[in-house]
């Protein structure tokens, strides 16, 4: 993971500043944030006609979506009270084979999408158990999740530990490679005139007559547009010109992930893997990413001590042979949490200023249908029904309940 660079390249750079719209002209959108959902609504405003100028305080797509673990786990994770979010999920997952495809053909970038399922397994008896009682409330969704009883599970994965008590099986859920993924979007979105200004951080969104008209940056200059989309992850709430209940309640969660290295050739593990305290994703070239702690520490970058044995400690319970391989990397990245944990998306009380924010641990898996649907919205086609349950103001109707 480190030796990689990240897909902003001096060419890249090149192609995106010479599709720029001209100096006089203002584009129509400013999307704030060049993670994967980011890029992912400029290229499709873009396909509409729409002149876009994305701005990042960083690299692009170098924030969560750089160190994220890519599963696209719909059903897995489905939990109680969640049904709205699992139903979009599942929406998105429908999206993915011909999202990737689209890409690839566009960009010639191989994005990783594999398609062998995912393994939640039960290390103790106590763990099978729930995981049962869990299981018979996916089912209840309709969810396709099958139980696996030891014998089986060894013999999907031979290297897992003897000692596990079953698995649950969710052949829908798959993976895609994040940073090929993150790389073939920021390409496509030079190659069809996105404006992509790294580097360029946004102090506060304009908003003249109640109206959000451009985006003011950190050295004073402004940017003007017909629309503003705020996709900032983590950082969201942090830029200033909003009014207080236009902020969105997004707060990092602070995520410590560790990539070690297989053997391509003959791999510990070839299914996505949950067990407690930990995922495991097998790559394509070999490197197992491990991942990643839970933490509400703030914008903290620090890799800790407690952070890796707690890690590690929960991936040998369950994969014993890790104890050999290399560790390659040890990364930061800062999930966008709101105050449900499901995404924001859609119009705010400002009118020119439309969310795409707070996906949590769901940024890859919700990147299709949040690319189309902000899309949509912005280009005047209504709003999807697909999003409809997690506009800004459910926050509001809660308060008041």
């Amino acid at each position: 993971m480190a030796a990689e660079s990240h897909p902003y390249s001096e060419s890249t750079q090149s192609e995106s500043a010479s599709a720029r719209p001209a100096p006089d002209r203002a584009p129509d959108v400013v999307v704030i944030g060049a993670g994967v959902c980011g890029l992912g609504i400029a290229w499709r405003l873009r396909q509409r006609g729409l002149a876009v100028t994305m701005l990042d305080k960083g690299a692009v797509g170098a924030a969560a979506s750089w160190v994220a673990g890519g599963m696209l786990a719909a059903c897995a994770e489905a939990e109680p009270g969640e049904e709205e979010l699992v139903r979009l999920g599942r929406h998105a997952q429908a999206m993915w084979p011909a999202f990737a495809a689209e890409l690839e053909a566009a960009t010639g970038v191989a994005v990783g999408l594999r398609s062998e399922g995912t393994l939640v397994v039960a290390p103790t008896a106590d763990e099978r158990a729930r995981l049962l009682h869990h299981h018979a409330f996916q089912k209840s969704l309709g969810l396709t999740l099958d139980w696996l009883p030891p014998s089986e599970v060894r013999r999907r994965e031979p290297h897992l530990a003897a000692s596990l008590a079953g698995a649950m099986f969710s052949p829908e859920d798959h993976q895609v490679e994040t940073r090929s993924l993150v790389t073939a979007l920021a390409r496509v979105a030079a190659a069809v005139g996105v404006d992509l200004r790294p580097h360029t951080a946004v102090a506060r969104i304009v908003v003249d007559n109640g109206r959000a008209t451009g985006v003011e940056l950190a050295d004073g200059s402004r940017i003007a547009a017909g629309t503003v989309v705020l996709a900032a992850g983590a950082w969201s709430r942090g830029i200033e010109g909003l009014p207080p209940a236009a902020r969105p309640p997004v707060r990092p969660i602070k995520g410590q992930v560790i990539a070690l290295t297989m053997d391509p050739a003959a791999p510990l593990l070839r299914h996505v893997l949950w067990a407690p305290g930990c995922y495991l994703v097998p790559r394509n070239d070999g490197q197992l990413i491990l991942g990643a702690t839970v933490e509400e520490k703030g914008f903290d970058t620090a890799i800790t001590a407690g952070g890796i044995f707690s890690l590690l400690e929960a991936a040998w319970r369950v994969l014993p042979a890790i104890e050999e391989l290399p560790i390659v990397d040890t990364v930061v990245g800062h999930r966008p949490g709101s105050r449900d944990d499901a995404p924001i998306l859609g119009v705010s009380e400002v009118p020119g200023l439309v969310y795409a924010t707070g996906h949590h641990r769901n940024g890859i898996l919700l990147a299709p249908v949040t690319a189309d649907a902000i899309a949509r919205l912005v280009a005047g086609e209504g709003t999807d029904p697909a999003i409809a349950a997690f506009g800004m103001e459910r926050f509001a109707a809660k308060a008041a309940a």
